[in-house]
């Protein structure tokens, strides 16, 4: 950690920080320039506070050299992690480490027949995690909520026929164990990137987690949110990078695209794309996709539905099933490429 003084602080100031250091257990080395005087902190930075540094007379700004994200960042772990889903009557799916993620489905599960529908094609495309809300935080009270219960049973009834790992989304602290009754990931989206009791309930559990990037986000944001999980000893934690608010109405969000190389060279925690929130148009979620990992994104998450028009939440951006599968193709080629490969769902029983 380094503290920077103003160009007017006295020598009582400075020897005020370094004995306030000192009272920490940490070590000082004082160097004073031309204008300025530095003061460098050797020891655990964790055991300071830099806004009650910056409060005292004198002291201009305090810059920690480690990230604040300390568990999720690559210092702690150079080597990019794997993260298994799946348990059970699926086989695990990898993500990370040279392996994707195609995670697929409807935004909302609306019927068994229609999940048993939209799994059975999307599978055969190639996804291998299966994606359904049962639990929907809609902008407008009015909106379809979601199944509930029912819904997470039809999920994780389906994802057993089609031998496919399942994902759905928590809303609320006091579902985060029935929802880990029924699901294989945890799905954090992006109104709940900052609810931080929801963070630290889903921290511990041994679920692992898909963390979406809130709208108004930084990446520091994001990470920050993963070291809440990872605090409660939960390191199994997927980042989704689902586009960020903009100026422009021309897509849902702006697809920040340049957030998957910047997070890999910042954290070993695995990351995806979501082109279908990022843009909200289906004819943009293929290119999309592909630039997702181009980019050197460790999965895409997708939403399918096989007849939009009467989604209950989120139909224009589905793409149909016909459609899944052709970006699909294309996918299998850019992975090629990259060096990647897509982990095999289980054998159905269907």
């Amino acid at each position: 950690m380094i503290i920077i003084l103003n160009e007017s602080a006295n020598d009582e100031q400075v020897d005020h920080v370094v004995a306030k250091v000192a009272e920490l257990g940490l070590d000082t080395t004082v160097s004073k320039g031309s204008f300025r005087t530095v003061i460098g902190v050797i020891g655990d930075e964790s055991l300071i506070q830099p806004d009650q540094l910056e409060a005292i007379p004198g002291v201009a700004q305090v810059v920690p050299v480690m990230p604040a994200y300390k568990l999720a960042s690559r210092e702690a772990h150079p080597k990019a992690s794997t993260i298994e889903v799946g348990s059970g009557k699926v086989s695990p799916v990898k993500i990370g480490g040279g392996y994707l993620a195609m995670i697929a489905g409807p935004c909302a599960v609306e019927s068994a027949e229609r999940m048993d529908a939209i799994a059975s094609s999307i599978r055969d495309s190639g996804a291998n995690i299966l994606r359904g809300g049962a639990f929907k935080p809609r902008t407008s009270p009015y909106s379809f909520q979601g199944l509930a219960e029912e819904g997470l049973e039809i999920l994780r009834d389906t994802g057993d026929r089609y031998g496919m790992p399942v994902v759905t989304e928590v809303v609320d602290p006091r579902l985060v164990d029935l929802v880990c009754q029924y699901t294989d990931m945890i799905q954090l989206g992006a109104r709940n990137m900052q609810n931080f009791v929801l963070l630290t309930e889903v921290g511990k559990t041994d679920k692992p987690v898909l963390l979406k990037r809130g709208m108004s986000a930084t990446i520091k944001d994001l990470l920050m949110s993963a070291e809440y999980i990872m605090a409660q000893g939960n390191s199994n934690v997927v980042l989704c990078e689902r586009g960020i608010k903009s100026f422009d109405p021309a897509t849902r969000n702006l697809f920040d695209i340049a957030a998957v190389p910047q997070i890999q060279e910042l954290s070993h925690l695995p990351i995806i794309v979501d082109p279908s929130h990022a843009t909200g148009r289906p004819e943009l979620i293929p290119p999309c996709a592909l630039a997702g990992v181009a980019a050197g994104a460790d999965g895409v998450h997708i939403e399918v539905h096989n007849k939009p028009e009467d989604a209950m939440s989120d139909g224009p951006q589905a793409l149909l099933p016909e459609q899944y599968a052709e970006v699909m193709v294309q996918i299998r080629k850019v992975a090629e490429v990259m060096g990647k490969q897509i982990s095999k769902p289980a054998a159905a029983t269907v």
